[in-house]
């Protein structure tokens, strides 16, 4: 699997047999005609028998292959492909880009799930997704579900994601584009935890061993499991809303979700931020005003700050990528400057799905609240000062529910409610 991918650099996951012993595989790159260009060992992430590699000095805008081989120079993989990101800027229009979204994977085993019917199913979803032409994914969360067995035991979180990996119908999907994940309560630990958490080490080592995003941490909290990364012209802001989390029945004085070092960060990061399009993903819904369950506005005093402060700063562009509630929307508010904000939900992929129709939610778009399992498709295309933001939902068929667009170059205006 391919993770971050730049104009000169790219990361590659793989992960070998428990019974391949003392085997050091490799990662051999070659150019567009099939000539080898390197070979570089794969470093041990030291768990899961999960290997990454970083290969640098690339160029921008090229074609290249690669496949993991062993130690005497024999393919152990496929070959796959890539093209490195363009350098576009100061000399064409920026290029044209795809991304699919989604979240909730649930993967049965029922020697440790609950009783009764199977939460998960509909796997056939990423074959679907895998015939789409895209350029990277973004995983939104609840990429795998922890169970109870696997809480007490490091081991427990190991198996959790080996067995979610494996499923046969994800493999085409991982194959191809650059994928990229964010982590929510069930890929941090139990069902809606906080920061309180005993175990988050065990929750952030067997994330970076599984997902070969760029380094994460921020200035002045190196514990987070957030990063961000420029793909094109638009910008990706992956943020942790577990680690600093302090449960919303705390009270006023003490409940948060971002924090102030990571919510700092972020604005700052945002201001600095020339993309027309800034993507910001985090596990939970931020723009609905609906106070249930996880939702931000359970946590009204950090939510009314960041709006207040992303309007006084005038930050145009802003666009929440959100999963967790096991049903799709795109909600949005209009800041009191003129602003617009969005929130694009999209869940879920294979586990239980729901129709929350009648949820207080005064911000949701008419039309897109989807209750079966489904995947988001971004599409930004148009000039460079010109940009529009095409979103589609489709469900687990490819077929699509909804779309809607969203101009840079018209104030950020939302368009469509075609099928």
């Amino acid at each position: 699997m391919m993770g971050d991918l730049g104009m000169r650099h790219v990361k590659v996951w793989c992960q070998i047999a428990a019974d391949a012993g003392s085997m050091k595989p490799t990662l051999n790159l070659l150019d567009s005609v099939g000539k080898t260009i390197s070979v570089n060992p794969m470093i041990s992430m030291g768990l899961g028998n999960c290997y990454q590699n970083e290969v640098n000095g690339l160029s921008p805008g090229s074609h290249y292959a690669y496949f993991v081989g062993n130690e005497s120079g024999e393919a152990m993989s496929d070959t796959l492909s890539f093209q490195t990101q363009p350098l576009w800027q100061y000399r064409t229009d920026p290029p044209e880009l795809t991304f699919l979204i989604g979240s909730c994977t649930y993967v049965n085993e029922s020697e440790f799930d609950r009783p009764g019917k199977p939460y998960g199913n509909g796997y056939e979803i990423f074959e679907r997704m895998a015939q789409e032409e895209f350029d990277a994914m973004l995983w939104l969360g609840d990429n795998v579900y922890l169970r109870e067995v696997d809480f007490s035991s490091q081991s427990g979180f190991v198996h959790r994601y080996n067995h979610t990996r494996n499923l046969p119908e994800m493999q085409s999907l991982l194959s191809k584009g650059a994928h990229y994940a964010i982590w929510d309560d069930h890929d941090f630990g139990p069902n809606d935890c906080d920061g309180s958490w005993i175990h988050r080490n065990w929750s952030r080592e067997t994330f970076q061993a599984y997902w070969p995003n760029p380094e994460t941490g921020i200035p002045g909290a190196e514990e987070l499991n957030a990063t961000q990364f420029l793909y094109g012209d638009v910008e990706f802001f992956l943020l942790d809303n577990r680690t600093h989390r302090v449960n919303h029945s705390m009270g006023p004085d003490k409940r948060q979700i971002l924090g102030p070092v990571q919510r700092d960060w972020l604005l700052n990061a945002l201001r600095n931020s020339r993309a027309p399009f800034k993507m910001v993903a985090i596990g939970g819904q931020m723009v609905s005003d609906a106070a249930i369950y996880e939702n931000f506005a359970q946590f009204p005093e950090e939510r009314e700050l960041l709006f207040q402060e992303i309007d006084a700063l005038g930050i145009r562009g802003v666009i929440f990528l959100t999963g967790d509630r096991h049903n799709s929307e795109l909600s949005k508010l209009q800041l009191p400057n003129g602003n617009w904000v969005y929130d694009v939900t999209v869940s879920p992929l294979t586990s239980g799905s729901y129709d929350h129709t009648d949820e207080p939610n005064s911000l949701r778009e008419p039309g897109t609240m989807v209750g079966v399992r489904n995947y988001g498709i971004l599409e930004v295309t148009g000039p460079r000062k010109e940009r529009v933001l095409a979103i589609t939902v489709n469900d687990a068929s490819g077929e699509k529910l909804w779309s809607r667009s969203i101009h840079a170059g018209e104030a950020y205006a939302l368009t469509g409610g075609e099928k």
